[in-house]
Protein backbone atom coordinates (compact mmCIF):
# COMPACT_ATOMS: atom_id res chain seq x y z
CA UNK A 1 0.00 0.00 0.00
CA UNK A 2 2.87 2.34 0.79
CA UNK A 3 4.29 1.74 -2.68
CA UNK A 4 1.01 2.83 -4.28
CA UNK A 5 0.90 5.99 -2.16
CA UNK A 6 4.51 6.74 -3.06
CA UNK A 7 3.86 6.24 -6.76
CA UNK A 8 0.61 8.25 -6.64
CA UNK A 9 2.34 11.13 -4.88
CA UNK A 10 5.15 11.09 -7.44
CA UNK A 11 2.68 11.24 -10.33
CA UNK A 12 0.57 13.93 -8.66
CA UNK A 13 3.48 16.25 -7.83
CA UNK A 14 5.10 15.83 -11.24
CA UNK A 15 1.80 16.44 -13.03
CA UNK A 16 1.14 19.60 -11.03
CA UNK A 17 4.57 21.01 -11.81
CA UNK A 18 4.34 20.20 -15.52
CA UNK A 19 0.84 21.67 -15.75
CA UNK A 20 2.00 24.85 -14.01
CA UNK A 21 4.90 25.26 -16.42
CA UNK A 22 2.71 24.51 -19.43
CA UNK A 23 0.16 27.04 -18.16
CA UNK A 24 2.82 29.73 -17.94
CA UNK A 25 4.02 29.03 -21.48
CA UNK A 26 0.42 29.05 -22.73
CA UNK A 27 -0.28 32.40 -21.02
CA UNK A 28 2.85 33.94 -22.57
CA UNK A 29 1.84 32.59 -25.97
CA UNK A 30 -1.61 34.15 -25.57
CA UNK A 31 0.01 37.50 -24.81
CA UNK A 32 2.02 37.31 -28.02
CA UNK A 33 -1.03 36.21 -30.02
CA UNK A 34 -3.19 39.00 -28.57
CA UNK A 35 -0.57 41.60 -29.52
CA UNK A 36 -1.10 40.73 -33.21
CA UNK A 37 2.36 41.64 -34.42
CA UNK A 38 3.01 44.50 -32.01
CA UNK A 39 6.02 44.31 -29.76
CA UNK A 40 5.62 42.35 -26.55
CA UNK A 41 8.06 42.65 -23.64
CA UNK A 42 10.56 39.82 -23.59
CA UNK A 43 9.52 37.22 -21.03
CA UNK A 44 12.92 35.55 -20.74
CA UNK A 45 13.48 36.98 -17.27
CA UNK A 46 10.15 35.64 -16.11
CA UNK A 47 10.90 32.21 -17.56
CA UNK A 48 14.28 32.15 -15.85
CA UNK A 49 12.74 33.13 -12.51
CA UNK A 50 10.03 30.46 -12.76
CA UNK A 51 12.48 27.75 -13.85
CA UNK A 52 15.05 28.55 -11.17
CA UNK A 53 12.41 28.74 -8.44
CA UNK A 54 10.73 25.58 -9.70
CA UNK A 55 13.95 23.59 -9.75
CA UNK A 56 14.91 24.79 -6.27
CA UNK A 57 11.47 23.91 -4.91
CA UNK A 58 11.59 20.49 -6.57
CA UNK A 59 14.95 19.83 -4.96
CA UNK A 60 13.61 20.85 -1.53
CA UNK A 61 10.52 18.67 -2.01
CA UNK A 62 12.77 15.77 -3.08
CA UNK A 63 14.78 16.18 0.11
CA UNK A 64 11.59 16.20 2.18
CA UNK A 65 10.27 13.12 0.44
CA UNK A 66 13.59 11.37 1.03
CA UNK A 67 13.34 12.18 4.73
CA UNK A 68 9.76 10.87 4.76
CA UNK A 69 10.92 7.57 3.26
CA UNK A 70 9.21 7.89 -0.14
CA UNK A 71 11.95 6.89 -2.62
CA UNK A 72 9.86 6.86 -5.82
CA UNK A 73 8.44 10.34 -5.25
CA UNK A 74 11.89 11.57 -4.20
CA UNK A 75 13.46 10.22 -7.39
CA UNK A 76 10.70 11.70 -9.54
CA UNK A 77 11.18 15.13 -7.94
CA UNK A 78 14.96 14.94 -8.29
CA UNK A 79 14.64 14.07 -11.98
CA UNK A 80 12.14 16.89 -12.46
CA UNK A 81 14.49 19.33 -10.71
CA UNK A 82 17.32 18.25 -13.01
CA UNK A 83 15.11 18.70 -16.09
CA UNK A 84 14.08 22.17 -14.94
CA UNK A 85 17.73 23.11 -14.46
CA UNK A 86 18.49 21.84 -17.96
CA UNK A 87 15.60 23.87 -19.36
CA UNK A 88 16.84 26.90 -17.43
CA UNK A 89 20.27 26.51 -19.00
CA UNK A 90 18.72 26.26 -22.46
CA UNK A 91 16.61 29.40 -21.95
CA UNK A 92 19.58 31.32 -20.54
CA UNK A 93 21.82 30.14 -23.39
CA UNK A 94 19.28 31.21 -26.00
CA UNK A 95 18.92 34.62 -24.34
CA UNK A 96 22.70 35.03 -24.23
CA UNK A 97 22.96 34.06 -27.90
CA UNK A 98 20.33 36.64 -28.90
CA UNK A 99 22.11 39.28 -26.83
CA UNK A 100 25.46 38.42 -28.38
CA UNK A 101 23.98 38.60 -31.89
CA UNK A 102 22.40 41.98 -31.18
CA UNK A 103 25.64 43.36 -29.77
CA UNK A 104 27.63 42.14 -32.77
CA UNK A 105 25.09 43.73 -35.13
CA UNK A 106 25.32 47.05 -33.26
CA UNK A 107 29.11 47.02 -33.42
CA UNK A 108 29.10 46.19 -37.14
CA UNK A 109 26.62 48.97 -37.91
CA UNK A 110 28.65 51.41 -35.84
CA UNK A 111 31.86 50.51 -37.72
CA UNK A 112 30.09 50.93 -41.06
CA UNK A 113 28.68 54.28 -40.00
CA UNK A 114 32.13 55.48 -38.89
CA UNK A 115 33.69 54.35 -42.17
CA UNK A 116 30.98 56.15 -44.12
CA UNK A 117 31.59 59.37 -42.14
CA UNK A 118 35.35 59.08 -42.66
CA UNK A 119 34.86 58.60 -46.39
CA UNK A 120 32.61 61.66 -46.50
CA UNK A 121 35.20 63.74 -44.66
CA UNK A 122 37.98 62.55 -47.00
CA UNK A 123 35.86 63.37 -50.04
CA UNK A 124 35.16 66.94 -48.88
CA UNK A 125 38.84 67.54 -48.01
CA UNK A 126 40.05 66.40 -51.45
CA UNK A 127 37.34 68.51 -53.14
CA UNK A 128 38.54 71.60 -51.24
CA UNK A 129 42.13 70.91 -52.32
CA UNK A 130 41.03 70.60 -55.96
CA UNK A 131 39.25 73.97 -55.72
CA UNK A 132 42.37 75.61 -54.25
CA UNK A 133 44.56 74.25 -57.07
CA UNK A 134 42.16 75.57 -59.72
CA UNK A 135 42.19 79.03 -58.16
CA UNK A 136 46.02 79.17 -58.14
CA UNK A 137 46.28 78.90 -61.95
Amino acid sequence: MELLADLGLAVLLSTLEVLGLAGLWFAEGLKRWAAKGQSVPDSTGQYMLVLSTGSACSAVVAYGLSSAGLPIACTAQAVLAALLVLLLLLVAGAAWGRRLGTDRLRHRLRRERLRWHESQCEGSTSAELDDDEDGAD
